[in-house]
């Protein structure tokens, strides 16, 4: 047994001080506030674990490198392509390794991973057909995040049109093949992973095909797929189906309480209503999101019809749970010229114990027991923090990545607020991409 002793911690949606936790095999079997017995000290503002529940990995390599022109997101597409061409297992193995070090320095506990770049450049299976995805699972058991791999279903390049180019490395060929591969990868996962499945798109998943996703939604296993990001997907779907993505994957069967509807921004009142009755889950990113010029979703409105929020990194532009958490609020209000949409308690909750819920942990993301043992510390005497009240305003509106100080995942110390090491891990994994 390990106690720690929190000097401030956010608990049943309070901070409150001198938090005593004890924890045994992974699993929190104590919360004493006001404490008196003692236990390890952790300094500063404890919370939860967070999930990022939208992650390309590889995209990591892209930072700082696709901001020369204006271009568009479809420019930015292409850019994205040139690396993933470059990735075999090794180097995806390194890459991704450094990138969930990131996240777990950023605070991050569990990661959804979009997983798409299967096969060789040419389209070829490697000897392994699970050498990626094998590659990212032994990735994140090493950097010390807990991960829900979600391997994603890609056919086609666009409504009716072959993949071509690098996207060959993304297809299976057909959604039976895909289903066959990713059988396989089950027996390969422990007790800090998960399988799930993502359809990477309409327009990148036939309509015909979509069908393959009903036993995993009727057997609540974490089903994610990108929605809406761009209007011409819209009004590209509108033209060869004669409804929205929305409508196509409702009529489909793919919503359910357990989908992630990743981006979800360019959504019609009706289009809201239903992943709001499927009590769906709407995986916004609001740091890439702002990179690509998406645009900015309608959480509040979905979260009031019976949506959940929760929050990712997506393109990892930018690899920090609290920046994603306050942009939420913060592009409300320049969208809408008026402040207060969301409380710092309720995007707590989107970047904690609801993303952890849409990737299939529903024991991680609170400091109670029984959870599992993640705990974030954060800096209060930063030149961000301090004096800035040390409460959950505190973590949601000032803090950044950098102020973490220490993370535990599932019991164990992950980090130990070491950012150098991280930075030039980092540097070197990504300098092999380019090499």
């Amino acid at each position: 047994m390990t106690a720690y002793l929190l000097e401030h911690a956010w608990v049943e949606g309070r901070v409150h001080d001198t938090v005593r936790v004890e924890v045994e095999h992974g699993r929190i079997t104590s919360v004493v506030p006001d404490a008196t017995e003692t236990g390890v000290p952790l300094r500063g503002l404890t919370l939860p674990g967070f999930a990022n529940t939208h992650s390309h990995a590889f995209h990591r390599a892209l930072r700082g490198r696709t901001q020369t022109d204006r271009g568009t997101f479809w420019t930015w597409r292409e850019q994205m392509y040139a690396v993933a061409g470059r990735l075999d297992p090794d180097t995806y193995y390194e890459l991704a390794r450094a990138t969930y070090a990131e996240m777990v320095a950023a605070g991050y506990t569990s990661v959804g991973e979009f997983h798409y770049l299967h096969h060789q450049p040419d389209g070829t299976p490697y000897d392994d057909p699970n050498a990626m995805g094998n590659a990212l699972l032994a990735a994140a058991r090493d950097a010390g995040i807990r991960i829900t791999l979600l391997d994603t279903l890609y056919l086609s390049s666009g409504f009716g049109a072959e993949p071509e180019g690098v996207q060959r490395r993304f297809s299976d060929g057909s959604a039976q093949a895909w289903h066959e591969r990713v059988a396989a990868l089950a027996p390969l996962t422990g007790a800090d992973s998960a399988i799930g499945v993502a359809a990477h798109s309409v327009r990148a998943v036939p309509a015909d095909a979509l069908k393959a996703f009903a036993p995993w939604v009727d057997g609540g296993a974490p089903v994610h797929v990108h929605l809406s990001e761009q209007v011409k997907e819209n009004a590209d779907c509108v033209a060869a189906h004669g409804v929205t993505p929305t409508r196509l994957l409702a009529d489909h069967g793919v919503l359910g309480p357990m989908t992630s509807a990743v981006h979800a921004t360019h959504l019609t009142d009706e289009d809201i209503r239903l992943l709001g009755e499927a009590r769906a889950f709407a995986s916004f990113c609001p740091t890439t999101e702002r990179d690509l010029g998406d645009g900015i979703g309608p959480a509040r409105p979905l979260q009031d019809a019976g949506a959940v929020l929760t929050l990712g990194s997506d393109s990892h532009a930018i690899i920090d749970a609290f920046e994603e958490m306050r942009a939420v609020e913060m592009n409300e209000r320049l969208a809408s010229q008026a402040r207060g949409h969301w409380t710092a308690a309720e995007l707590l909750l989107a970047g904690t114990a609801d993303g952890h819920r849409s990737l299939g942990f529903a024991d991680a993301g609170e400091i109670a027991v029984g959870q599992r043992a993640d705990l974030v510390t954060i800096d209060l005497a930063s030149a961000r923090t301090a004096g800035t009240g040390g409460d959950e305003h505190t973590a949601v509106f000032a803090a950044t990545g950098a102020d973490v100080t220490h993370v535990v995942g599932d019991g164990k110390v992950v980090f130990d607020g070491n950012h150098d090491q991280v930075g030039r891990a980092l540097a070197d994994a990504i300098g092999k991409v380019w090499a």
